[in-house]
């Protein structure tokens, strides 16, 4: 996968390689020392770690999701940085118990730099819309999941 020649198609890019199901596309819009946060916090440091994290879902609980694309806001930082944000609507995951989840909303930060090859991510965040919320509460009615435990 070719990285982006602009930053605002950087959200087409990575759309593309979610459907690809392979984290090796994934990783491949990374710099080797990338950082990404998912949306429960877990924090990975490099690019093989951000392919892997990407191929283990989407050939479990994402193998059958859809990517949406919705609004993108970019803002430069500089000649050779710039901040694209993305909406994204998730469709298909399989919830833990084998059921179809909801749809889910996500705002995803990327931090890009521009390299002779295109726009690579330095840094991504990946955050969870809640429709009618404005923070966390640690209650019973927000909850994270574990695929890992079984």
């Amino acid at each position: 996968m070719s990285l982006p020649a602009t930053p605002d198609a950087f959200p087409q890019a990575f759309a593309a390689a979610w459907h690809s199901r392979d984290g090796a596309a994934i990783g491949t819009l990374f710099a080797e020392d990338a950082e990404f946060v998912n949306v429960v916090g877990l924090w990975w440091h490099d690019r093989a770690r951000i392919a892997a994290a990407h191929d283990y879902a989407l050939k479990s609980f994402f193998a059958e999701t859809t990517l949406k694309i919705g609004t993108i806001r970019q803002r430069a930082l500089g000649p050779d940085h710039a901040l694209v944000q993305c909406r994204f609507t998730l469709s298909g995951q399989t919830a833990p118990d084998g059921t179809l989840s909801g749809d889910r909303q996500t705002v995803m930060s990327f931090v890009l730099a521009r390299r002779d090859a295109g726009w690579i991510a330095v840094a991504a965040q990946n955050t969870d819309v809640v429709p009618g919320a404005e923070t966390h509460v640690n209650a019973e009615t927000f909850r994270a999941a574990d695929y890992r435990n079984g």
